[in-house]
């Protein structure tokens, strides 16, 4: 059976099917969490991107509020922009977050260029503060708002000081060549839930959402 026919699938597998450029998306019930869900017209409110390189193990690369967990890049506790353990995230926003996670991956593994694309993507952004909730509304409905032609040569994360979890994974992907440069706030997490028809670049397609089962924490 096609990993697109699953519907649900355990973490411990998901974690091990998951390759650079898969998506993880999350949707929780507190009241932050129902605010971006709204705010955005989205059904999740959080996602992030799986880095797996060699034979480390696999990590996800997003944008977060919390430094609960050590951030694989820099070798310490922050907020904002962090590539972190999976797994360990997973558990994380599961049973600390009460969120539920899902996974996207692509239809084919992404080259070697477009890893190495990542990789120096983390590097630049790893530690970017994430916005408060008020720059985050803003800067969201900025980013609805057409963009100058002449503003379009300009890399997409010029003159950015903070960023959020979609604009994390979207800047990510413009720097793979999986989408086009326009301003990374046009992304919210609900652009990379199935329903929002994401057309990617050179043929890539993301598969369906599967649901992840995470265990208990001990």
């Amino acid at each position: 059976m096609s990993r697109e026919a699953l519907s649900s699938i355990g973490l411990d597998e998901a974690v091990e099917l998951t390759r650079t450029g898969d998506l993880w998306l999350f949707r929780g019930h507190s009241g932050a969490d129902r605010a971006i869900r709204g705010l955005t017209n989205s059904p999740v409110n959080h996602v992030g991107m799986a880095v797996v390189v060699d034979d480390l193990p696999a990590l996800i690369w997003h944008a977060e509020l919390g430094r609960a967990l050590p951030d694989i890049w820099s070798g310490n506790h922050h907020r904002g922009a962090q590539l972190h353990d999976l797994r360990a995230a997973v558990m994380r926003w599961s049973n600390e977050y009460e969120q539920q996670a899902w996974m996207r991956q692509l239809d084919r593994p992404v080259t070697r260029e477009m890893e190495d694309a990542a990789l120096r993507t983390v590097a630049r952004l790893d530690g970017m503060p994430f916005p408060s909730t008020s720059a985050l509304a803003g800067r969201w409905f900025r980013g609805r708002v057409p963009w100058p032609k002449r503003a379009e040569a300009r890399p997409a994360d010029a003159g950015l000081e903070n960023a959020y979890c979609a604009e994390i994974v979207a800047m990510t992907y413009q720097a793979m060549g999986l989408l086009p440069e326009k301003r990374p706030n046009w992304y919210d997490p609900g652009r990379f839930w199935s329903g929002d028809n994401l057309q990617l670049a050179d043929g890539y397609h993301l598969g369906g959402e599967i649901g992840v089962k995470v265990p208990a924490a001990r």
